[in-house]
């Protein structure tokens, strides 16, 4: 199992190396929900679209003025139809910014592409991300 779930060549599972690393466990409380956007405008059709080629992150628009809140540590989300990319995607939850269109997360995330994972990173609102 990935992850260091199993018992590696030491002997010992990656919970009990880390704990014996003497970094500090973070205090973060990982069950708090996500902040609250505005329910996103139902719109899907009856038929699903052909996927488009994700975008080029050079045509996406400079992110507005912000006021960030980022405290060093990533958090696993499911990332609802990104652009050029339907569908649900995991995803880390790098940071938020509160902009005047409400929260945005910024998001790294991987989608099927051509020829294979394309990895993304998007400041997306945050209406399109789900807590896992």
């Amino acid at each position: 199992m990935a992850g260091g779930m199993q018992r590696g060549r030491s002997g010992r599972s990656l919970s009990e190396r880390a704990a014996r690393s003497g970094v500090p466990a973070p205090d973060e409380d990982w069950d708090a929900p996500f902040p609250r956007a505005a329910p996103a405008q139902a719109g899907h059709a009856d038929q699903p679209a052909a996927p488009a080629p994700p975008p080029d992150v050079r045509d996406l628009p400079p992110p507005p003025p912000v006021v960030r809140r980022a405290d060093g540590r990533g958090r696993h989300c499911w990332v609802h139809d990104p652009p050029g990319a339907p569908g649900v995607w995991p995803g880390l939850l790098v940071e938020w910014r509160q902009t005047d269109e409400g929260w945005h997360g910024r998001v790294a995330f991987t989608v099927a592409g051509r020829a294979g994972s394309v990895l993304m990173e998007a400041w997306l609102p945050a209406a399109s991300l789900e807590q896992r």
